[in-house]
């Protein structure tokens, strides 16, 4: 994806437990750095997790996450977490996720979630109310 395709940009620092012996960042760690990014798409569209989802009845379930090393970030780096919705389905959400230090491409990633009925955490259509605000808030349109 292009850079510009995202409008949730949100900046961290890597903080020095991240790092590993090779004084890089530990791989696992870009996880944790994508789930603060969509933490923070929830609260940039409006939906602030777990408090809106709870609103509408539902929860949301990570069914896969797929990460693609490009270079590594290091200690008390600035780097920038981009996120953006990039398919709705029935009862899932594609997102896509980059991580840039400057204009450096990092990482590439994608986290599937499926939907579910809060109580039976069983999959649910996506409410209207969810759908509408991540169409609304999107540069470029998800599919669907």
């Amino acid at each position: 994806m292009a850079r510009q395709d995202f409008k949730l940009v949100h900046q961290l620092r890597v903080r020095w437990a991240e790092v590993d012996p090779q004084a890089i960042v530990f791989n696992a760690h870009y996880l944790m750095y994508f789930d603060v990014g969509v933490t923070e798409y929830w609260r940039e569209i409006g939906c602030v997790y777990p408090q809106g989802f709870e609103a509408l009845g539902v929860d949301s379930f990570a069914v896969k996450a797929t990460l693609e090393y490009h270079a590594s970030a290091r200690y008390d780096e600035m780097i920038d977490v981009c996120v953006r919705t990039t398919k709705l389905g029935r009862s899932s959400i594609r997102m896509g996720v980059e991580i840039y230090r400057g204009e450096e491409h990092l990482i590439s990633g994608e986290l599937i979630y499926v939907i579910a009925d809060s109580k039976t955490r069983k999959p649910v259509a996506i409410p209207e109310a969810l759908r509408e605000l991540i169409l609304v808030y999107e540069v470029v349109a998800p599919e669907q």
